[in-house]
């Protein structure tokens, strides 16, 4: 009995040091016999908080009456329908966007549902997920929008605040990856604006302009209307969605497609330094638009030759210096966790300091590289040993240097816990 009470005292003592980020369930059992065991806990996967919002299964909570609806534009000729496919549990749009002749550019379809939505504002600033797939995945033109905080939703959602009184429809872009398989695709609050052309479905004033045209927690408590757009865009729409909920912060990003993905799992959140705050992924080349900066920057194919914005660790939201550790700090890949960098080593922290203000992102020296756990191509692109791109690899006058993004080494410490315990 005794080694057993040991053996569980231990266990204990072990799951209390364990953060909720790399352990979050926390019932664990062992039992049967005494003797030797290897407790391991590799990336147990946080329990989101979401809350469904809209399904198609019957479900009297989360069932609503979506309708198909036309551009009435100038004589749009546009065409759609709606139909629930009720074996498979979920809804389906589909059509053709045209040009609207007078206007000569593409109208809209798009299916709506009015009525009282589950309370949502627990979800704030976290992410609308759908759980979506298409036969037309190359089509760019879809968005979602939601209606809060208006009596008159329809007018809101047919207005984006361009006319007097239309202000509450939040609109954001979305894709849709390709496959037979239904896919997840999240699509952060912070994208959303209810502020945009009624024209052609654009965004007028961001949320990362203007916070006033942003969800907040108030609106998400309080939607009214969900509706599912194919706007803007020419040509041939098809939209099957199983399910729509809105989802908590906390849990894992939007990932690149998988053709484009180079990481070797999800970019951890949070991430460090308040880079999880960087939802919008300010590159100059296309991606998805549910990716986070550091996903696109970090483990996105396209974004190869491009870097984060310069001297971002400057701004007032990250504030690096203030954040490091007193003496030396160590860097975590932002995906996997494993050390990659510690600075400043060998020399001071205004010598770092300086150096990264030189160039405009963080720059390590030779000292300073996790060698084990760092690898440079032939091209001087710079990776982490589970694939994570980190950087590029730059020397100048003073010696070799590694030129980094502060977007993929703000991660927490691997999520492995690896102990034998002997009774």
């Amino acid at each position: 009995l005794k080694p057993l009470l040991q053996l569980l005292r231990v266990g204990e003592q072990l799951l209390q040091s364990l953060s909720s980020t790399v352990c979050p369930r926390r019932a664990m059992w062992c039992g049967g016999r005494a003797g030797a065991f290897v407790f391991g806990c590799t990336s147990l996967a946080v329990a989101s908080s979401s809350v469904p919002l809209a399904t198609f299964d019957g479900h009297g909570g989360t069932t609503f009456d979506f309708q198909e609806l036309n551009d009435p534009v100038m004589g749009g000729r546009s065409t759609g329908t709606w139909r629930v496919d009720i074996t498979g549990a979920f809804g389906v749009i589909e059509g053709e966007v045209v040009d609207v002749p007078s206007l000569k550019a593409p109208g809209f379809i798009k299916a709506a549902a009015d009525g009282k939505f589950p309370d949502a504002s627990a979800a704030a600033g976290g992410a609308l997920v759908l759980r979506v797939r298409s036969s037309t995945p190359g089509y760019t033109g879809f968005r979602a929008s939601f209606a809060a905080g208006t009596s008159a939703p329809a007018f809101a959602c047919a207005g984006g605040g361009s006319l007097r009184n239309s202000r509450g429809c939040f609109k954001a872009k979305f894709s849709v990856p390709e496959g037979e398989d239904f896919s997840e695709v999240r699509i952060p609050f912070r994208h959303f604006s209810d502020r945009w052309s009624p024209a052609t479905g654009e965004q007028t004033v961001a949320c990362a302009q203007d916070e006033s045209v942003c969800p907040t927690a108030t609106s998400l408590g309080g939607i009214v209307r969900i509706e599912l757009w194919a706007e803007g865009v020419a040509g041939k729409v098809n939209l099957e969605v199983q399910s729509i909920a809105a989802e908590a912060p906390g849990s894992l990003s939007a990932r690149p497609p998988p053709e484009f993905g180079i990481c070797s799992g999800a970019v951890q959140m949070p991430l460090r330094y308040g880079i999880s705050g960087r939802v919008e992924p300010t590159v100059p080349v296309p991606v998805e638009a549910s990716e986070t900066l550091a996903e696109a920057i970090c483990c996105d194919s396209r974004t190869k030759v491009y870097a984060e914005p310069q001297y971002l660790y400057q701004a007032p939201d990250i504030n690096l210096f203030a954040s490091m550790d007193k003496g030396v700090t160590t860097f975590y890949d932002s995906v996997c966790g494993l050390p990659v960098f510690r600075a400043p080593v060998n020399r001071s922290f205004e010598a770092f300091k300086a150096d990264t203000d030189g160039h405009g992102w963080p720059s390590f020296r030779a000292e300073e590289v996790v060698q084990a756990n760092v690898r440079t191509d032939s091209d001087g692109f710079v990776y982490s040993a589970c694939g994570t791109h980190l950087g590029s690899f730059l020397p100048d006058e003073g010696g070799s240097r590694w030129c980094i993004d502060l977007s993929c080494i703000a991660g927490s410490p691997a999520a492995t816990a690896e102990m034998t315990l002997s009774v």
